[in-house]
């Protein structure tokens, strides 16, 4: 006998017949409505929301702060262009995040809309500056699906398939990976020896880094490897970039997650949660660096969109009156308790990671190292069915990385809490 078909069997059939198949789709869910860490879909089916529309949402879905704001702003225009007409919110926005700049001295903002438009910004601005070619970036690294991003990401099969010939200049230095042998020693030692083999250290306009990798599975940049970055930039003249595109707004328990180590860099990379929601990503920088680019070198039609700016306001707001930082803080401790408690009861927990709330597991084959991504598949599916969602990473898709709303409220993380503990012991046990 046939069942009935349901509202989501006909989203989930338009959209294979209607959307590309290049855009995947984490979890078989059609969204209906959401509110703080949870999410509502279609069949009216309630979801603890542990992922944030991958780090997009640390203030939580559709704030009312940032609601307010976006009406607002929504009601006096939604466009003007700035490059032609100028707005305050934009100015507004740039002067609060210059003040948070951890670089140090006088900063300057520009605004974009994706990260892999900060990104290859960040780029081009520290090309003007040094008048030099070269970019380094990282192994397991995320930059952007553009170009120049996926060419800079070095979590390479999965995101540059067969669209090649890449950006040149482009060179990919070891990242410290302790769990599978690589300290931040033995990566600075792999820098060396890429300045030494592949490209030299004169011709490098910027390395860029993720003070904790976002799509690479939570690996945190130790401190002295940081540190090492700072030492090898200045006494070669090469700009260092911070890509905080998801590690940023407090995701880590600080504002910017670079700010743990005390080292400044020179450029700063931000989009996700900074809008609350709405599309807003930019570079903030040192301004002597920012300032290299001459008139028209910058900018984008939709680029520091108004509505965008507004709701960016109201998230700095919320930062700034709320102690969302505070809260941040009490979610990590919570986050890191559990995860720990799972790594203890079950031996396929290879690793606890992350720093503060954004916190991650790798998931091995017990006894071995070998990356168990048919497990970590198992989880996410378990999990789902017992109204949770989350989201896998790293190079092997064998992380469970939580990148839940920094303010959550209890009863939400207890409940995604116990039904996470609920999937690993559903997919232990099935096996």
């Amino acid at each position: 006998m046939t069942g009935t078909r349901t509202r989501t069997d006909e989203l989930l059939a338009l959209r294979a017949e209607a959307v590309a198949r290049g855009v995947s789709n984490a979890h078989p869910v059609v969204a209906a409505r959401a509110l703080g860490a949870t999410i509502w879909d279609v069949e009216g089916r309630e979801y603890v929301d542990f992922v944030g529309g991958i780090g997009v949402l640390n203030v939580g879905h559709n704030h009312p702060r940032v609601v307010a704001a976006v009406r607002a702003q929504l009601d006096a225009f939604t466009h003007t262009c700035f490059q032609v007409v100028m707005y305050e919110p934009y100015l507004r926005l740039a002067e609060r995040l210059n003040a948070r700049f951890p670089g140090g001295g006088p900063a300057r903002t520009v605004f974009l809309t994706t990260g892999a438009e900060a990104t290859e910004n960040a780029v081009k601005i520290a090309r003007a500056a040094t008048n030099r070619p070269a970019v380094v970036s990282f192994t397991h690294s995320f930059h952007g699906r553009t170009l120049l991003g996926m060419t800079m990401t070095g979590k390479r099969a999965y995101y540059t398939q067969n669209f090649g010939p890449f950006a040149p200049e482009v060179y990919h230095a070891p990242f410290p990976y302790p769990l599978r042998g690589l300290d931040a020693a033995g990566a600075l030692d792999g820098l060396r020896e890429l300045f030494r083999t592949s490209v030299d250290a004169s011709r490098v306009a910027a390395i860029i880094v993720e003070p904790v990798l976002g799509e690479g599975g939570f690996l945190d940049a130790p401190v002295e490897f940081l540190r090492g970055l700072r030492e090898l930039c200045d006494a070669n003249g090469i700009l260092l970039i911070a890509d905080e595109i998801q590690s940023g707004v407090g995701r880590t328990g600080t504002f910017w997650a670079v700010e743990r180590s005390g080292v400044r860099p020179d450029l700063l990379t931000f989009a996700k949660s900074v809008g609350g929601g709405l599309p807003l990503s930019g570079v903030t920088g040192r301004a002597d660096v920012m300032d290299a680019p001459l008139p028209g070198g910058l900018g984008g039609t939709y680029a520091g969109n108004p509505l965008a700016c507004a709701a960016g306001l109201a998230v700095l707001d919320l930062f700034d009156e709320e102690d969302v930082l505070g809260r941040a803080r009490v979610v990590g401790e919570r986050l890191h308790e559990a995860l720990g408690e799972l790594a203890r009861d079950f031996p396929g927990v290879a690793e606890v990671r992350g720093v503060g709330p954004m916190a991650a597991v790798e998931l091995v084959r017990t006894g071995s190292l070998e990356p168990d991504t048919e497990g970590t598949a198992r989880v996410v599916e378990e999990a789902r069915a017992r109204g949770l969602l989350l989201l896998r990473a790293g190079m092997f898709s064998n992380v469970i990385r939580v990148l839940v709303p920094l303010t959550a409220t209890d009863e939400e993380l207890t409940r995604g809490l116990g039904h996470l503990r609920e999937a690993f012991e559903a997919a232990y046990t099935a096996r």
